[in-house]
């Protein structure tokens, strides 16, 4: 399947979303880097550590959720117009094995770009040396906010 092409609203998309990244302080609690940022997509990723687990040592499933949905918002914010915000309003997780790994990548790609609505699906790999797994997706869907009092762009 190929993947969508998708034209930005505005030019200045990629600073505006690193800008909004850089805002996020629970990102910086797991210790979580944006590591691409393209129209319609974005990528991210973050080591292993102890403060990120669940009782069995993997990364807890709520860590995992935070991160889908950031980066899956990220995706949508990037085809936004520069005077726009972005908020979930809705996500479906699905955690298909333990997330076991040294690293973590984690992908959102916009599936449907709206004026108002978008619908972005993410994607949570462990990577252990060359060993890539696949542990977790997502189904997001996410708004445009314009003009809100207490929400920047």
């Amino acid at each position: 399947m190929a993947v969508p092409s998708f034209e930005p609203a505005d030019a200045g998309f990629a600073d505006r979303v690193r800008a909004s990244f850089e805002r996020q302080g629970a990102l910086k609690t797991f210790n979580v880097a944006l590591t691409a940022v393209e129209p319609g997509r974005s990528v991210m990723e973050f080591p292993w550590s102890e403060q990120v687990t669940q009782q069995h040592g993997f990364v807890h499933a709520g860590v995992l959720g935070a991160v889908m949905d950031t980066a899956c918002g990220y995706a949508a914010f990037s085809l936004m117009p520069a005077d726009a915000a972005v908020l979930t309003i809705e996500y479906k997780v699905n955690l298909l094995a333990p997330a076991r790994g040294q690293l973590f990548r984690v992908q959102g790609e916009v599936l449907k770009p709206g004026r108002t609505i978008t619908v972005s699906e993410g994607r949570a790999w462990a990577l252990d040396g060359e060993k890539e797994k696949l542990v977790a997706t997502m189904t997001c869907t996410l708004m445009a906010v314009f003009g809100r009092e207490g929400i920047q762009h």
